[in-house]
């Protein structure tokens, strides 16, 4: 098999030349870099302004009841689910530890009213007891 020589007397070079693939590569991940949005996983935290009301338990008796409406009282503020554990557990932290007493409405939602009850269980409140439920003695 015969070798062919150029006219300087240099072998051809049977490999394909990859600087120019390289460079092209290398310029479309810097332009799909550039253009991937950038990922935020942001978490909203309120650090508490000086609008917001600041609830704290009575170091006596706190009140929660459930209006019809599923809404949340604690002593006749509206809360969230959120803001009643807050309560609850700096309600367990008192000493000694303030009554607590629950109170649905008549037509409160079930539901509701045990998801509550679960929070309290699981908050570790012992000072618990139901209260109103004379009003509810009577089937008519």
């Amino acid at each position: 098999m015969a070798v062919s020589h150029t006219p300087n007397g240099d072998t051809p070079v049977s490999s394909m030349n990859m600087t120019p693939l390289i460079d092209v590569f290398l310029v479309l991940l810097v332009m799909f870099i550039i253009t991937i949005p950038i990922a935020s996983h942001l978490v909203e935290v309120g650090l508490g302004g000086t609008d917001e009301i600041t609830k704290a338990p009575d170091p006596v008796i706190n009140k929660v009841v459930i209006s019809q409406s599923d809404a949340i009282l604690w002593n006749d503020e509206l809360i969230t689910k959120i803001e009643l554990a807050g309560l609850l557990k700096a309600s367990t932290l008192m000493t000694p530890e303030p009554a607590l007493h629950f109170e649905p409405e008549a037509q409160a939602s079930y539901q509701t009213s045990a998801e509550v009850l679960r929070e309290i269980k699981v908050s570790g409140v012992t000072n618990f007891g139901f209260v109103g439920n004379e009003k509810y003695r009577r089937f008519d």
